[in-house]
């Protein structure tokens, strides 16, 4: 094992430029009252000291005032004429910055970028994830290169990052009915919600369904009725798409963008999945967390610039860290999960976005790895199988990785495996802002050479290299 001296660490410097909502909607009408008395020979003084101050071009700050002042026009009277200097200034009453990863940054996941463009040289996307102020977590990118002799280099973040653009986004009426049945929020009031709606509907659609509704409903349950069709709205809400214009990756972040991510996105375990056709997409598998409870979600992408997001359906998604496989197996998606948060299973579906099967894959049987294991990222094919990261809880709640290897044809059979850790926190790298915790959230594999990016107590992001022989070598036979 080779360990590099890349360290990535967190940097409160590093802001996304993101809308500033007031508490209440009088805090609205008493910030703009202040705002217009501001005289106007003053407005042109503090906008260019803002420009001026401000990590970023002016045409940059210029364009995130005049769209932040679009949230916030409808509160501002016909009537009143506005120059883009007077829009600027109140789009800037209505910006703030957040130190996204002030906190930490950490548990990263590694992916092939979709240019190859530098011969001899595989380029790579890394993704992060970063806590800031309020726990609140996000998912931020970087980019690097490996040469061929398997030397490991990242690029520069840039010290702003900016906020995509919400999308529209189509639903599937199947999968949105099943999850609302999942999650209990269908009743007598909004089973009807789905009737008139296509196979395929906009939240447009949705929204003018439920409004139709509510029209026709004259008695005494109208309030009812309200507040059950918008609990579909909300589980919509949930499934979106999300488009950023800047080409720096490091300039963009998935931030809490939805009702049941109010709380964070956690883990994201990306993956390179390869179509039947051939071609090739993006996944990654999340949490996404709401303060009170967890949902498994899955984002899609192409190019890093749009991805969808979609909640996961069906009695296998439970519980955190699930790890798509990055092909279908004997014609059918294949994911790793966790159900009963202490061992390994093995989940199969035709439906990339609803899970019924799973099935028991390998039990905590170690002394590094007695209290629970789970997956750390994707699988990923080799020769010889299918080769799985996994991390090891022992005493003192140590987070130690180890690997498996299944049977490429039938994944649910474990044919090899470590019982000895493949990296555990050495004293050194005990402490930090969770101690005792090694852990990352992908891998993969170029020429035989793992390529292992992992955080190091949940306070700094490493590299190592291995050998793959050596992994198989230093594994027992199972039987």
């Amino acid at each position: 094992m080779k360990k590099h001296p890349i360290k990535i660490l967190p940097s409160s410097s590093r802001t996304l430029v993101r809308p500033f909502v007031p508490g209440s909607d009088s805090q609205v009408e008493h910030l703009l009252y202040r705002i217009f008395s501001t005289p106007v020979s003053k407005r042109k003084i503090i906008v260019d000291s803002l420009h001026e101050r401000l990590d970023m071009p002016d045409e940059t700050s210029k364009k995130i005032f005049l769209r932040h002042f679009e949230n916030i026009k409808h509160r501002i009277p016909a009537n009143i004429e506005l120059t883009e200097l007077d829009k600027q200034f109140i789009g800037a009453y209505f910006t703030q910055q957040y130190a996204l990863e002030s906190t930490a940054l950490f548990n990263p996941s590694i992916v092939p970028q979709p240019v190859q463009d530098k011969e001899g040289v595989t380029r790579f996307i890394i993704s992060l994830r970063a806590i800031g102020e309020g726990h609140i977590s996000s998912i931020t990118f970087m980019e690097g290169e490996i040469s061929k002799d398997f030397e490991i280099s990242v690029g520069e973040n840039s010290p702003v990052i900016y906020e995509p653009e919400r999308r529209d986004h189509f639903y599937y009426k199947e999968i949105i009915k099943q999850k609302a049945v999942e999650l209990n929020l269908t009743d007598n009031f909004n089973i009807s919600l789905f009737e008139n709606l296509s196979d395929r509907f906009t939240f447009s659609d949705l929204d003018n369904e439920i409004n139709r509704l509510i029209n026709q409903f004259s008695d005494n349950n109208k309030a009812e009725l309200i507040n059950s069709t918008n609990k579909i709205r909300k589980l919509a809400l949930s499934n979106f798409t999300l488009q950023f214009d800047t080409d720096d990756i490091t300039e963009r972040a998935i931030y809490p963008a939805s009702p049941t991510q109010s709380n964070g996105l956690e883990d994201a375990r990306f993956v390179r999945f390869t179509r039947d056709d051939g071609s090739t997409t993006y996944y990654a598998t999340f949490t996404a967390y709401d303060g009170r409870k967890i949902m498994p979600e899955m984002l899609e992408t192409d190019d890093f610039k749009k991805f969808r997001i979609s909640t996961l359906s069906g009695p296998a998604v439970k519980n955190k860290g699930m790890a798509l496989f990055p092909r279908k197996v004997n014609g059918r998606y294949m994911m790793l999960g966790r159900q009963d948060n202490e061992s390994l299973y093995l989940m199969q579906s035709d439906n990339l976005f609803s899970w019924h099967e799973y099935q028991p894959l390998a039990k905590p049987t170690y002394d590094w790895e007695l209290t629970q294991i789970g997956n750390c990222g994707s699988p990923i094919e080799i020769d010889e199988g299918w080769l799985v990261i996994t991390h090891g809880v022992g005493p003192v709640r140590t987070y130690s990785l180890g690997a498996l290897l299944l049977d490429k044809n039938d994944p649910g059979k474990v044919i090899r495996r470590m019982d000895k850790p493949l990296i555990t926190p050495a004293k050194h790298e005990s402490s930090g802002y969770v101690p005792n915790v090694i852990y990352t959230c992908g891998a993969m594999v170029i020429d035989r050479t793992l390529i292992l990016p992992y955080a190091i107590a949940d306070v700094v992001t490493t590299f190592a290299t291995i050998s793959v022989d050596e992994i198989i070598n230093s594994m027992k036979k199972m039987k």
